[in-house]
């Protein structure tokens, strides 16, 4: 039976993943910084080490006693918006983080498969004929997360070189799904369920302009595992679907979705400052392994608003 250790079990994609991979009968250890509700429904099947990803003894220590055969490392500071607020901590959770634990296999003379989550952010801007995004497209980040994340990455693939380690990076781009928050799904999701329930008056929106490749989570984990059984080390991977929506869309996909009419504001406290027009990546090499997404984009889309109105309902 497979020893799965995932850092940030307790988040959006690493709470999914868990959830996975026990589906598939491997043994399941986590990382866990603060408790999380989103890992409630498996918390009695997984072993969970309470620990911070900088922290580097807690890391040797979990790492020492698990010693995993596959290592998926989710833990990050993984909001672009907030790494501008917070650029210390995005630096010092992204990279030394992803330092400590790399590290601490090292020490612990281990050979595990290590999948190491980059971000689709590293490219940042693209020219009209770098789309779809591939691999080995010049990265040229436009936040300070992105940065982070291509330092992270740079990082994991200088250790399978240096030292040999079984290391492979993915670049998820925009998984959306239930309970993931912070992102123009959710947000929309959010709010149109408190103007159903009467708590707001109106949705707010920002850029609906924008073109994004967006991916069900439970695509996304299907890659992340299909990835750590056949991956390539030293390669990076793209997770995403190869299509790309305007914002404008999963807006309207939303409204039809709503249960009475939601009027619609535009506020411009919800334009970022640095936008990329157009974000769609290129699968092709993750294809190549067997992989391809199911899920629709309004299938998605209606699991996360069932999901926020369930919410609201337990909440009521």
């Amino acid at each position: 039976m497979t020893q799965c250790l995932i850092t940030g079990i307790g988040g959006f994609l690493g709470s999914h993943l868990a959830n996975f991979a026990l589906t598939r009968g491997w043994t399941v250890f986590g990382i866990l910084r603060s408790d999380s509700r989103n890992i409630d429904e498996i918390r009695h099947r997984v072993d969970l080490f309470r620990g911070d990803i900088l922290d580097k003894t807690q890391v040797e220590d979990a790492v020492m006693k698990i010693r995993p055969e596959v290592i998926f490392h989710l833990a990050a500071q993984s909001s672009p918006s907030a790494s501008w607020r917070e650029p210390e901590r995005t630096f010092h959770v992204n990279i030394l983080g992803t330092l400590n634990l790399l590290d601490a296999v090292r020490r612990a003379s281990l050979r595990p498969i290590i999948v190491v989550a980059g971000s689709s952010a590293e490219y940042g801007f693209s020219h009209p004929d770098e789309i779809p995004i591939q691999e080995d497209r010049p990265l040229r980040p436009a936040s300070l997360y992105g940065v982070s994340k291509m330092a992270s990455s740079a990082l994991a693939l200088l250790c399978h070189r240096m030292f040999d380690m079984k290391v492979l990076v993915v670049r998820p781009f925009f998984v959306i799904g239930p309970r993931k928050v912070g992102d123009v799904c959710s947000s929309f999701a959010r709010g149109i369920v408190a103007v159903e329930s009467g708590t707001q008056a109106s949705l707010r929106v920002g850029n609906l302009e924008a073109v994004r490749d967006f991916l069900d989570v439970e695509d996304a984990v299907q890659a992340l595992w299909r990835l750590a059984e056949e991956g390539a080390s030293g390669e990076a991977y793209n997770i995403c679907s190869g299509v790309g929506h305007k914002i404008a869309t999963v807006l309207e996909v939303f409204l039809k979705m709503g249960s009475r009419p939601i009027r619609v504001e535009h506020d411009p406290a919800l334009l970022r400052p640095v936008d990329e027009p157009i974000v769609v990546g290129d699968n092709s090499r993750l294809r190549a392994l067997g992989w391809v997404p199911r899920v629709s984009l309004s299938d998605s889309l209606r699991s996360i608003l069932d999901y926020w109105r369930s919410r609201m309902e337990v909440s009521a």
